[in-house]
């Protein structure tokens, strides 16, 4: 903290002189020179202290600077009355010390109004009107107390009625300010507030227990109340240079919502039936009345927000987040409120499975399939009419439920496919789909969606076959160029699996990795013969021809809308950990994760294999090179995962 030194002197000066007051004005004898001392120098010279110690933050910090000048300024009234009366000791009442006394009151009410407008931004409407109430209901209580006393023991002209009365509204009025802040802030009011707060308090104590000796004739000099006094100025003043940590926003929930209402509830139906019993003066009525009206006004505000928040959870608890259509619960719910009808209209529901997604978030990044499921839940969300509705039931999964007539529902299907698909460089988005009409097939929500589901991997089921069917065709051309390629992909396959299955990957990814293993050299097709059956070592160009193949490779496969999801990692299945790879120079993690694993266990594959220009090498000086390899040519997680995947083989087969 900034001007540490300075406030720790301060603290220090004001918790001394305090102190010593306290103890002279309790325990020096009425008559003697010290206790004239301490009543009239110290006294004063504490007011002045809390001055200086207000007036240096105006002066050294340009924060809140209105509502501190403010603050000062009170200060310096009350410590203006204070020396005039001890100066000129006046006799004729109203004086001027007390035009000082009463100019204490108002500008600390100016000045608490400035520094709560620094936190009104943070501040809940309901708790404004909490802590009007609060400060109402003090004012009422102030008003039934101090003011009923003042009107019953004044007597004399009418400026000296008028003063009485303004010392216990000032105190009515900081009080009643100090309530609403500490409502307004939750009761949670930061230290700055709470020593604001306790300096009211002191100073409104102060006020009433003289208010209460003076008119039963029993006030001296020299007791507590002259030192809560100084005190109150004390407090208010070392509030300045209080850190205040509580700056930032509130909510209130639970009980605590509604302390405050009730409590001041209670305290105006305390006045106004004390009021039936013994009459009280008409400000305090009239300010109870107000704070009722209040509650009951706070009580409306609470059940509309509770209303606005239960249709706003109930929306959130049915509606998907990132796309704004309707989710499975919501879908359950319109799908049984269509089927408990007597009679049921005709009613298309849709299932609908993105094929592609998942290489294109591979591709994108995950926020850029976030995105596409965005465009295509609001492309989906278009066709249907408006007493219809789409959904998102999780993952790459839609839903359609859609009035229909006859002959409608094969053009909206089409309609429907077509809003789910996307096309651009390097990618495919497309959909499954499984359809039930309503209520001819299912006539209740569980049977309909079963029935919907199984049509929908019914069609992935076929499409996969159509996948299964090119691939054979493709593997069959390489068999055909060179047939002992064949065990060297099935070698490849079956330890990338095990090593993606070590890594976590779903089944899916793995069935996904099984075709690239099987498929990265399908651009072999395009090499000639004298190079691949070449016995000796390939020149340089003979390597630029093969180094092509990946390209090629991903190319073929792209021309296949079932097997464009493996292109990627196909044309990457030569790319090494470092960048010194082909065709891309692709590097670490840009590199797809299946190219990754092809390329570790196709190097292991290989030089455990007999070439013609070599023989080839035993597993333990193949697993070696691999790990030697490891963060140059090969992903070190995969090599790691791969040789011990290979070493508990071996040690399988010897222990058998």
């Amino acid at each position: 903290m900034p001007h540490r030194g300075w406030i720790y002197f301060t603290r220090v000066a004001a918790t001394v002189g305090l102190t010593a007051f306290a103890i002279f004005t309790l325990a020096a004898p009425d008559d003697s020179r010290f206790f004239e001392f301490f009543n009239v120098w110290v006294y004063n010279g504490l007011l002045v202290l809390a001055c200086v110690i207000a007036g240096s933050h105006v002066y050294l910090v340009k924060r809140e600077r209105p509502a501190w000048i403010a603050i000062t300024l009170a200060l310096v009234y009350w410590t203006f009355g204070g020396i005039w009366y001890a100066t000129f000791t006046p006799d004729t009442y109203p004086s001027i010390a007390d035009a000082g006394f009463i100019g204490f009151y108002l500008l600390l009410y100016v000045g608490i109004v400035l520094l709560l407008r620094e936190r009104a931004r943070s501040i809940a409407g309901t708790l404004w009107l909490d802590g009007l109430t609060a400060s109402l209901a003090a004012a009422a209580v102030g008003a039934a107390v101090l003011v009923e006393l003042v009107l019953e023991s004044t007597e004399g002209p009418l400026s000296a009625v008028v003063t009485n009365l303004a010392y216990p509204l000032g105190d009515v009025l900081l009080l009643s300010a100090v309530f609403g802040v500490f409502s307004l802030t939750a009761w949670r009011p930061g230290h700055r507030w709470l020593l604001l707060g306790l300096g009211a308090l002191a100073t409104a104590t102060a006020d009433s227990a003289y208010l209460f000796q003076s008119a039963n004739g029993t006030y001296v000099e020299g007791t507590w109340i002259d030192i809560c006094w100084p005190l109150s100025m004390l407090l208010v003043a070392s509030a300045a240079w209080a850190e205040d940590r509580s700056r930032g926003g509130l909510e209130v929930e639970g009980r605590p919502l509604l302390a405050v209402p009730t409590l001041c509830a209670l305290t105006a139906t305390g006045i106004l039936v004390y009021d039936h019993f013994y009459k009280i003066n008409l400000l305090a009525l009239l300010l109870a009345t107000i704070v009722l009206l209040l509650v009951i006004v706070r009580l409306a505000l609470t059940f509309r927000e509770n209303r606005n928040l239960f249709v706003l959870t109930r929306h959130e608890a049915t509606t998907d987040a990132l796309t704004g259509l309707g989710n499975r619960r919501k879908l359950l719910l319109d799908l049984e409120r269509r089927l408990a009808v007597e009679k049921v209209d005709p009613t298309l529901l849709m299932i609908f499975d993105l094929d592609g997604f998942k290489g294109y978030n591979d591709t994108f990044g995950h926020p850029a399939g976030d995105a596409l499921l965005a465009r295509l839940g609001e492309k989906l969300a278009a066709v249907p009419e408006s007493q219809d509705a789409a959904y998102r039931l999780g993952g790459d999964e839609f839903c359609l439920i859609v009035s229909v007539s006859e002959g409608e529902a094969e053009q909206l299907i089409d309609r429907a496919c077509e809003a789910l698909t996307e096309y651009g460089e390097g990618f495919q988005i497309e959909s499954s789909f499984g359809a039930v009409m309503l209520p001819d097939e299912a006539t209740d929500s569980t049977h309909a969606l079963q029935a919907a589901d199984e049509r929908l991997y019914a069609q992935k089921h076929s499409r996969r076959g159509g996948i299964e069917r090119t691939m054979a065709a493709l593997l069959e051309a390489l068999a055909q160029r060179e047939p002992e390629l064949q065990a060297h992909l099935e070698g490849v396959g079956s330890l990338a699996v095990e090593t993606g299955r070590t890594l976590g990957l779903r089944r899916d990814e793995l069935d996904e990795l099984a075709r690239v293993a099987q498929l990265h050299d399908v651009g072999m097709l395009a090499v000639p013969d004298e190079i691949l059956r070449k016995e000796g070592p390939l020149d340089e160009r003979e390597w630029a021809f093969i180094r092509q193949h990946t390209i090629v490779g991903e190319r073929i496969l792209r021309a296949s809308p079932a097997l464009r999801s493996v292109a990627d990692a196909v044309r990457s299945s030569h790319e090494e950990w470092d960048g010194s790879g082909y065709p891309d120079g692709l590097s670490g993690d840009d590199i797809p994760l299946a190219a990754r694993i092809i390329a570790a266990c196709n190097a292991y594959v290989a030089m455990t294999s007999k070439r013609p220009y070599r023989e080839a090498l035993p597993p333990a000086e193949a697993l070696n090179e691999l790990m030697r390899l490891a963060g140059t040519q090969f992903d070190p997680t995969v090599v790691r995962v791969l040789v011990a995947q290979v070493r508990d083989s071996q040690e399988a087969e010897r222990a058998a």
